[in-house]
């Protein structure tokens, strides 16, 4: 088949389906021969956990579709990835990478799920995750899970994949899949999508619905586009939106949600954009070639009209330190997302699954569980504890009010840089929206990438700069695949 699979975008495949090119069902089946060729097999990035048996089935019902009615719309008969924690009501399971939960079935689509396939979706398959969202343990490996194994960097093996949205990132740099769903609580979307070289849209808490995802967090999880560049990632963030009455966080939103999200793709939208770099305590773990490569970045922006405030501190950043806010609610969460799976379900506690894990040791502790053990032992799962409610307020105060709001306030700012994803932990707590975008890599060929951070439900104004970035300096490339000897 003549058709280039590789980089190629959504508008790229709609014009070859529409033309007649290629069907959905040889699009499905030219993904699924990389992934034989690449995931298991050569390089073993290990970054697809599981793929759905009905997907061609889908597929040729969605090409009849096409003939009969024309397409829904972009997404159309595209295959799509999504990360191992969003539910899907067919076929495949949920586990959230553990053992555990390994012949856990949801029952019923999530929310975003339905959106997905209302809008003509392929749900393709199961991409990897760090178990549990990289709350099962200590030192646990980014991209690690007891069901799946370790998902590899396809640009240097030796660099971490990033956590732990790991096998929606690998699977989309790879080429896998054209797009893919991730979900982030402190970088779970930045980090992976920094270190696999893609586009990674990190949405504001309520502007997309959580129901029917494993959660780790009440107040600072959400689900979010992975795509090759920005266009395809709005596009897929297009199709998650709607409105859901059993996502409580949803009701902040109203009157702030566009229904086209494209029409803030502006080449130029860079020009008189007035970004703040907080150069103090983010740029400490940065190596010389990592700063070296973000001042380029920021030199670029100029060129391209930005009014750049260098620095814009960010005068909380010291102050915000370990808090137990995720720790609380984890265990609540979790066991009222397992109470909902239904008389049959493997698990229906946290407390199930950490026996389960004591009963299996070498199957599913390499890394121990000391975090799940924390979750069960020191809460009560009431969200009572003075240090949980005291933390929660520090985290609001510290990174909304006198934080971000202060510090965008002071200089007038649209947007704040940040290197890499280093401005995740202090963006999640405050339930603010991101977009990480490629802009280099490293002699030893890792990816580095510059993030854009914003107010809540600011994302017209990230995705006007992050495509102004993208458009006029288009430095991604894929990886070669190519075997380590």
């Amino acid at each position: 088949m003549s058709f280039e699979i590789v980089e190629a975008t959504l508008s790229d495949i709609q014009a070859a389906l529409d033309s007649g090119e290629i069907t959905s069902r040889q699009l499905v089946l030219m993904y699924l021969e990389r992934i034989a060729d690449h995931d298991k097999n050569g390089l073993t990035v290990n970054s697809v956990l599981e793929i759905n048996p009905d997907a061609l089935f889908i597929a040729e019902s969605l090409d009849v579709e096409r003939q009969l009615q024309g397409p829904r719309g972009p997404l159309h008969g595209i295959p799509v990835l999504l990360k191992d924690n969003i539910n899907t009501g067919d076929n495949m399971h949920t586990s959230a990478g553990s053992l555990a939960l390994a012949d856990s079935f949801a029952g019923e689509d999530a929310f975003i799920v339905s959106r997905l396939r209302e809008a003509g979706a392929i749900i393709m398959g199961k991409a990897n995750m760090t178990e549990f969202a990289n709350f099962m343990t200590n030192g646990m490996p980014s991209g690690y899970s007891s069901r799946g194994g370790q998902v590899l960097n396809p640009y240097n093996i030796s660099t971490p994949t990033g956590g732990s949205s790991a096998g929606s990132a690998v699977a989309v740099a790879c080429n896998f899949c054209t797009v893919s769903v991730g979900t982030e609580t402190s970088g779970s979307i930045l980090n992976p999508g920094n270190l696999g070289s893609i586009i990674g849209i990190k949405p504001t808490v309520g502007l997309i619905s959580r129901s029917g995802i494993l959660p780790l967090s009440s107040t600072q999880d959400t689900a979010g586009p992975m795509a090759r560049t920005v266009r395809d990632a709005v596009l897929l963030l297009n199709a998650l939106l709607g409105q859901d009455t059993g996502d409580a966080a949803m009701g902040t939103n109203r009157g702030k949600v566009h229904e086209d999200y494209t029409v803030f793709l502006d080449g130029d939208g860079l020009r008189g954009a007035r970004i703040g770099i907080p150069r103090d305590y983010y740029f400490e773990e940065l190596t010389e070639e990592q700063l070296a490569l973000f001042n380029a970045s920021v030199e670029r922006m100029r060129e391209l009209g930005a009014i750049i405030i260098d620095p814009a501190e960010i005068t909380t950043a010291r102050e915000i330190s370990y808090s137990s806010v995720v720790l609380n609610e984890f265990k609540t969460s979790l066991n009222a997302y397992l109470s909902r799976l239904g008389p049959g379900a493997p698990m229906r506690t946290l407390k199930d699954i950490i026996d389960f894990n004591h009963a299996h040791p070498v199957q599913t502790l390499k890394f121990g569980q000391a975090t799940l053990l924390d979750a069960e032992l020191t809460t009560s799962g009431t969200f009572t504890e003075p240090q949980y409610l005291r933390d929660r307020m520090t985290d609001l105060r510290l990174c909304k009010e006198l934080g971000i709001d202060a510090t965008m306030r002071e200089h007038q700012l649209d947007a704040l840089l940040f290197p890499a994803d280093f401005g995740a932990r202090i963006t999640s707590r405050a339930g603010y929206p991101s977009i990480v975008v490629p802009s280099g890599y490293t002699s030893a060929g890792a990816p580095f990438g510059v993030t854009f951070s914003a107010r809540a439900y600011e994302e017209p104004v990230l995705i006007r700069l992050a495509y102004a970035y993208e458009q006029n300096y288009k430095v991604r490339k894929p990886p070669s695949l190519r075997s380590f000897i």
